[in-house]
């Protein structure tokens, strides 16, 4: 077996705040003389959701901000990304931090600082939040644009999908793309095929976030093989949400069978527990996935990030190289590790 760590990979699905180290988060309440809230312990969308804000609200000095920026990119890179493109919404941090554009600005440039030091490349998804008005989505669309080619590189939509489903922001999402933005919405997760089928129609995606209930239709899934849209799938989210009931039923191999391109994804860390690097080796264990198999889906989140062409190329040329590797045996790997 071929050490994973070393896989040249994207990580294309990845909350910066829900990627926060609980270690901070803990550093962060004590600073404020106040108790860490909860990160486990969700049985729900909606309660999960409470927890995530909960943490967000530590967040209170850009310092602070600054600290989570680089320790996500930090983590990602240790676990074998050249590039991160993690998603976030400025608008959580206006007033206090600054105008949008100001924080957008800080996020972006404290990303790739980090970044740059440490050898890999970085992009901002600027993330529509669904239960807000579509005209708040519009104006961070407009955020968005105006930041194309200087760091914010994909345009995205979270929350309850179920709840609020993806018509109201095509707009939105038509300003992301009229600039050169890459559209990557949530789908598919709390919702069946059909919303995976709307972002694609209404919103213009090449990446979904999630998507993984596609399975639940052949005809998209031979629709989104054909198109080569890349479906970003978070195995450990989706059986912690009871999206799949255990992790030996999650349809990423069924996926990668039919032609479906899927990168693999930590989404939240913070509440889930996995990084990328354990979703990998997740992957391998608990769904079988071949090293053959994880280059594939190494290779489809490099050609599904909005990454500049030449970057992209050279680590597709070094997937290539791990794979013509020699595979290391078991024994062996565990042994270097101690």
């Amino acid at each position: 077996m071929r050490d994973l760590a070393t896989l040249p990979k994207a990580h294309l699905h990845l909350h910066l705040e829900g990627a926060m180290r609980p270690a901070t988060l803990a550093e962060f309440a004590r600073e404020a003389g106040e108790a860490a809230p909860p990160v486990r312990g969700y049985a729900t969308f909606p309660e999960f959701v409470r927890m995530y804000d909960g943490a967000v609200a530590f967040i209170r000095t850009r310092d602070q901000l600054a600290r989570v920026v680089r320790e996500v990119v930090q983590d990602a890179a240790a676990s074998g990304a050249v590039w991160i493109e993690a998603q976030a919404n400025p608008m959580f941090y206006v007033p206090q931090f600054g105008t949008p554009q100001e924080v957008t600005e800080f996020m972006v440039r404290t990303g790739r600082e980090e970044a740059g030091r440490l050898g890999v490349g970085f992009g901002l998804m600027l993330v529509a939040i669904r239960n807000l008005p579509p005209a708040e989505a519009e104006a961070l669309a407009r955020l968005a644009a105006g930041f194309a080619g200087r760091g914010v590189v994909s345009f995205g939509l979270a929350a309850d999908e179920a709840l609020f489903g993806p018509a109201p922001f095509e707009r939105a999402f038509a300003i992301a793309r009229e600039a050169g933005l890459l559209a990557a919405p949530h789908a598919g997760e709390l919702r069946g095929p059909d919303s995976v089928r709307e972002a694609l129609d209404l919103l213009g995606a090449r990446r979904v976030q999630h998507g993984v209930r596609a399975v639940e239709d052949p005809e998209l899934v031979r629709r989104l093989a054909d198109e080569g849209t890349v479906l970003d799938v978070c195995p450990s989210s989706n059986v912690a949400l009871r999206v799949v009931p255990e992790m030996g039923a999650h349809p990423l191999p069924a996926l990668l069978e039919a032609g479906v391109r899927c990168s693999l994804n930590g989404d939240d860390p913070l509440l889930f527990g996995p990084g990328l690097l354990e979703e990998y080796e997740t992957a391998r264990t608990a769904l079988g996935l071949s090293d053959d198999q994880l280059a594939e889906v190494a290779r489809a989140s490099l050609e599904g990030a909005a990454a500049p062409a030449e970057f992209v190329g050279a680590q597709l040329a070094a997937v290539e190289a791990w794979l013509a590797g020699p595979a290391a045996s078991a024994p062996a790997r565990a042994a270097a590790r101690e």
